[in-house]
């Protein structure tokens, strides 16, 4: 990693870092190396997608020797980087983690760090055995609210903890965009909702709840709304050729063609075109011919679209947890903690992961 000076520990050189998945996950985190160069330098991109790898190299001066269209590809050269940011789809974790571990890279690994207990447990032997550095992209704990709320806990403020209650508004529009159209919308082809949305907030309870082990957990949810029976009498296939789209919440027109109309360009507009920046006519094109046009009731989808956790730990301290994707407010996690102090900690956070 980056030596350290004797004064004021800062870095005398930046951490090296290749990207291995170039999309809107790999671009936020590289982004760092553009805001803070003197910390961290990205040297390299992976990802099958000419516009995305070479758009990220272009952000960073990445030379054309290290710009690559897989992740193998990379893992063949000598090692040319400190650490790996391992942006891959979920289910594609485990290979990538494995093997730059073994090469001697550090890394960090987007979360969910696998979608199956046995890949996690490959990447951490694997990490433990090369002796790599491995963090896992829980972004939350290091919220300056969220951080708070654990150091209120430890100082005793509110006595010991007896209750937690955490409630995630995932977001209407933002549900149909990643979990109803979009790379995150079956089960089969990445991992059910509560693990690629809400692992966060899993993480979050475990975090607020010490050493102490859960022992009991219950779970129940459903796909309750985005289903073909749902479907509302003279509704197109997609919402460009549908004839009451102008009434419907979840009109793609509304949510990325009428952004773009407006000046944003951004987030979930991004993601959508795979070959060129956004703009009325690439965007057009995606809504007319890719997954983010199609009716909201008539996908693929098979993940729940709102789930209750209940967990019991060690010592009598319960927590209850509810993701819900039919809200207005998107991920405006709320969280309230009753002590044996009779007090109360209340938390307030937004994030759009």
């Amino acid at each position: 990693m980056g030596q350290n000076s004797s004064q004021g520990g800062k870095m005398t050189t930046p951490v090296r870092v290749i990207v291995i998945g170039a999309g809107n996950r790999g671009d936020n985190y590289s982004h760092y190396a553009s805001i803070h160069p003197e910390r961290v330098k990205v040297v390299g991109v992976a990802d099958p997608r000419k516009f995305a790898r070479t758009k990220l190299q272009q952000q960073h001066k990445v030379v054309d020797e290290n710009i690559f269209e897989d992740w193998p590809s990379v893992i063949e050269r000598e090692k040319f980087a400190d650490a790996v940011l391992i942006c891959t789809p979920d289910r594609l974790h485990k290979e990538p983690a494995v093997a730059f571990a073994q090469k001697g890279y550090h890394i960090l690994l987007e979360k969910p760090m696998a979608t199956t207990a046995e890949d996690c447990r490959a990447i951490v032997e694997a990490c433990t055995q090369s002796g790599v550095i491995l963090s896992v992209g829980h972004v939350l704990r290091y919220d300056p609210l969220i951080h708070m709320i654990k150091e209120l806990i430890d100082a005793g403020v509110i006595g010991d903890v007896m209750h937690i209650q955490h409630f995630e508004p995932v977001g209407f529009y933002h549900f149909a965009h990643s979990f109803v159209r979009g790379n995150w919308r079956n089960e089969a082809e990445s991992s059910f909702s509560l693990l690629a949305k809400s692992c966060h907030d899993i993480d979050l309870i475990h975090h607020w709840a010490g050493a102490r082990r859960c022992l009991k957990v219950s779970s129940f949810g459903s796909v309750s709304h985005f289903r073909k029976k749902h479907k509302p009498t003279g509704a197109g296939d997609r919402c460009l050729d549908c004839a009451i789209e102008k009434d419907c919440p979840y009109s793609a027109r509304k949510i990325y063609l009428d952004r773009v109309k407006q000046g944003h360009t951004g987030w979930p507009v991004s993601v959508i075109c795979q070959s060129s920046d956004p703009d009325i006519e690439s965007v057009t094109k995606a809504l007319k011919t890719g997954p983010y046009g199609r009716c909201v009731y008539e996908c693929d989808n098979d993940v729940c679209s709102n789930q209750v956790v209940n967990m019991e730990f060690e010592g009598g301290l319960t927590a209850a947890f509810s993701m819900v994707a039919f809200t207005e407010e998107i991920c405006n996690r709320k969280t309230t903690i009753y002590g044996s102090k009779v007090g109360v900690c209340r938390g307030e956070t937004t994030t759009p992961t």
